[in-house]
């Protein structure tokens, strides 16, 4: 361990990498620690990090401002390609993790870092997430994962390591959830959420909004605009999309939605229970999706769904930084390019509705659609495709009346 003298740990002052910190320099001579923030929209749990980072032994502290690179490049690209986890997680953390590891990296190679660090359990996503983008940007870069390796079995007892080395923690153990927090949401997991069985304590663990009971009784609508996929202006303002995002997220927190609790099979192989608070982002994939039912032809609306899940399983897995996902994110961006319009929704207690829908590429056609009666479409032209369409039906149904009289 002599040869590692400068560590960059990804350091978000939670319980994990703020004991690492004074780990570190036990276990690897005193060697220099260098810690990197990634502000990925995570708001008041910056507040005097710095201080907290070289109490406990950083040399320095680095907070990189990701933002809005985070929201336009990929959150957004995830939100076109519809990906959404095993049909509920939108992948709040799995699509952070990826541009806060490439930073790291860059400034672990401007350092002249030995070796980077990070807080992952080894039984989470989240060190696959790292590692995998640390390979894409630093092949020959070492890693160190204290989970792995350290003595401590439990939270309980990483705790008890602060305590004992004067590490300032802002967590009980009665309050001690593993949480994520950024732009696009905020997950919970550990404690009485662990057991199945248990129904959430909402009122004690939401922190973005409210239970749809709590919400008003009055609903509220809000338009959305898109401009080739990406939304551009909430009713009526332009807006940039991690403003947009964080609106959205006050909007939908009021209104009760965006809560989801989910069992979700992990990477690593294991099940995992969390609860998941996405207001605004909920919002998005749904006026997302409506548009796109407008303006796609059958055929790519239906191959898209194909992509999207494949696109959900790269980003859950990390493959961020992979050609496959660069080429799913080609073909996305083509379907895009009509995809431009407005939406209406009603916020209520929990639901989104649609309440209308315009699009200068729609591809509905009240004339053919109507029950009234038009000119636009022959009615005994059904005849014929019916017959064409089932004509392998009658020829099977044909075949087997001829065995059954023999």
């Amino acid at each position: 361990m002599a040869d590692i003298k400068k560590v960059v740990l990804a350091y978000s002052g939670g319980l994990d990498t703020s004991i690492i910190i004074p780990w570190l320099k036990e276990n690897y001579d005193n060697c220099e620690v260098i810690a990197v923030a990634g502000n990925v929209g995570q708001g008041g749990e910056l507040e005097g990090l710095e201080e907290k980072a070289k109490k406990t032994g950083a040399s320095k502290l680095y907070i990189a401002d990701l933002t809005d690179e985070f929201a336009d490049d990929y959150i957004i690209p995830t939100v076109k390609a519809g990906a959404v986890y095993e049909g509920k997680y939108m992948l709040g953390t799995s699509f952070a993790r990826p541009i806060i590891a490439k930073r790291i990296v860059e400034i672990a190679l401007k350092e002249g870092a030995d070796a980077i660090c990070h807080g992952c359990t080894g039984k989470g996503n989240d060190q696959v997430r790292f590692e995998l983008t640390i390979k894409a940007f630093a092949p020959d870069m070492k890693i160190i994962a204290p989970w792995r390796i350290w003595d401590l079995k439990s939270r309980d007892e990483e705790i008890d390591y602060a305590e004992a080395h004067n590490v300032p923690l802002n967590i009980t153990r009665e309050t001690n959830y593993s949480k994520d927090k950024n732009l696009w949401h905020l997950s919970h997991e550990g404690l009485d959420l662990e057991d199945p069985a248990n129904e959430p304590n909402y009122d004690k663990i939401l922190e973005l909004g409210v239970t749809p009971e709590k919400a008003p009784d009055k609903p509220t609508y809000i338009t959305l605009s898109f401009e080739k996929g990406v939304p551009v202006a909430l009713d009526g303002k332009k807006m940039k999309a991690s403003a947009l995002i964080a609106e959205l997220n006050k909007l939908g927190g009021a209104n009760g939605i965006g809560i989801a609790d989910i069992v979700e099979n992990r990477l690593v192989g294991m099940k995992s229970r969390g609860v998941y608070e996405t207001p605004g982002g909920t919002i998005l994939y749904f006026a997302h999706e409506v548009l796109e039912s407008l303006c796609l032809d059958k055929e790519t609306a239906h191959f898209k769904q194909h992509v999207a899940l494949k696109f959900a399983d790269l980003v859950y897995n990390g493959q961020w930084f992979t050609p496959l996902r660069e080429a799913l994110s080609a073909f996305v961006d083509s379907t895009q390019q009509t995809v431009t319009g407005e939406v209406k929704l009603k916020l209520y207690k929990g639901n989104i509705t649609p309440a209308g829908v315009t699009s200068p590429y729609s591809l509905y056609d009240e004339d053919i659609a109507t029950f009234a009666e038009d000119e636009s479409y022959d009615q005994k032209d059904s005849a014929g495709f019916i017959n064409l369409f089932g004509l392998p039906i009658k020829v099977k149904a044909l075949m087997e009346q001829k065995r059954k009289k023999k």
